[in-house]
């Protein structure tokens, strides 16, 4: 049987960390930015997800810089950030391929517009639900846990088989908006941690922290509510329980995260790595979402939206580290 070819176009940190796994399954082109691909020449090392580090030889996989290296491809995994998104579906549109299309972005919208501007392609949605980072040039290392989750549909199937094959744990779901919403919430703490510029075991252990992402959560869950659409649960919680698991004590937090979460000690967030490296960040897309929604309904979330505005005060510079108690403090009084 032919391997499959797999395009990932916009491959960063995500992107390269599930393109290096599947090249030694399938026939791999990782398309992105020069800045990323140039540190690609002497193979890509990943490490992290509880397995040892490994490096994939450059020459178990392909790089190119532009969308047309996607042609010919029978899976395109779209892992852009969600502001190019656009400019990706053009691309995608301007190729006539019939690879199916795959969004690995963060957000609630992306399938959509992907769909939009592709009419007749079969465009799937997914989910990514672990962080990774580009922790030394070449280098992709996961730093939490869980499965990728892909909308369910005929189409997904050898996908799937090669993921599995993989080594990455891969599921389909029925309710794939459900999952991406869960996603969004938990996708709340990037901002948070990105602002602390802490990893992010260290910012979660910090009770004052917590509460800024359970006040931000607790904004989204009512605007979820208010829209009438469900969650799913993504994590060891559903959503309602892991609000009141983040109010929890120091202590009591740090024995249940021992028990339920795994985030090893290197992880932080693609928000934070975004500040670091002086690029802009999906806030609008997670915070601002949580905004957009409730104002559908009559509702506000001023604690997302003061949160979204520190992190463009961030990336405009110069940038503030905020202790747990002042970040606290700035959202409780953004809710007057």
């Amino acid at each position: 049987m032919d391997r499959l070819r797999i395009a990932v176009l916009g491959a960063g940190s995500v992107g390269c960390y599930l393109g290096g796994h599947l090249a030694e399954h399938a026939e791999v082109t990782l398309i992105g930015r020069p800045a990323v691909l140039d540190t690609l020449a002497g193979g890509l090392t990943l490490s992290g997800g509880e397995r040892p580090a490994r490096t994939v030889p450059a020459d178990r996989f392909a790089v190119a810089t532009t969308p047309q290296a996607a042609a010919g491809a029978d899976f395109v995994l779209v892992t852009v950030k969600t502001a190019a998104t656009a400019a990706a579906a053009r691309q995608l549109a301007e190729l006539g391929s019939s690879a199916v299309v795959v969004s690995l972005q963060n957000g609630l919208y992306n399938t959509e517009r992907l769909r939009a501007a592709l009419p007749g392609r079969t465009v799937l949605a997914a989910m990514v639900p672990y962080n990774v980072l580009q922790s030394a040039p070449g280098t992709f290392h996961r730093g939490t846990a869980g499965a990728v989750a892909i909308e369910q549909h005929p189409a997904a199937a050898p996908l799937l088989r090669v993921m599995t094959a993989a080594g990455l744990s891969a599921q389909s779901e029925a309710d794939i908006g459900a999952t991406q919403r869960s996603k969004l919430m938990a996708n709340l703490n990037n901002a948070v941690n990105a602002l602390s510029d802490l990893p992010l075991r260290e910012q979660l252990g910090q009770r004052a922290y917590r509460r800024c992402l359970a006040l931000c959560q607790g904004e989204a869950l009512t605007a979820f509510r208010a829209a009438g659409l469900p969650l799913s649960k993504v994590g060891p919680f559903p959503a309602a329980v892991t609000a009141r698991v983040l109010l929890a004590p120091d202590a009591v937090f740090r024995r249940i995260a021992a028990a339920n979460l795994r985030v090893d000690d290197r992880a932080r967030s693609s928000m934070w790595e975004d500040l670091e490296r002086g690029r802009p960040t999906e806030v609008d897309n997670l915070q601002g979402e949580v905004v957009a929604l409730a104002a559908e309904f009559g509702l506000k979330a001023p604690v997302n939206a003061r949160l979204a505005a520190l992190v463009h005060e961030a990336e405009r510079g110069p940038r503030r580290r905020w202790s747990g108690p002042e970040l606290l403090a700035e959202l409780t009084a953004a809710r007057g």
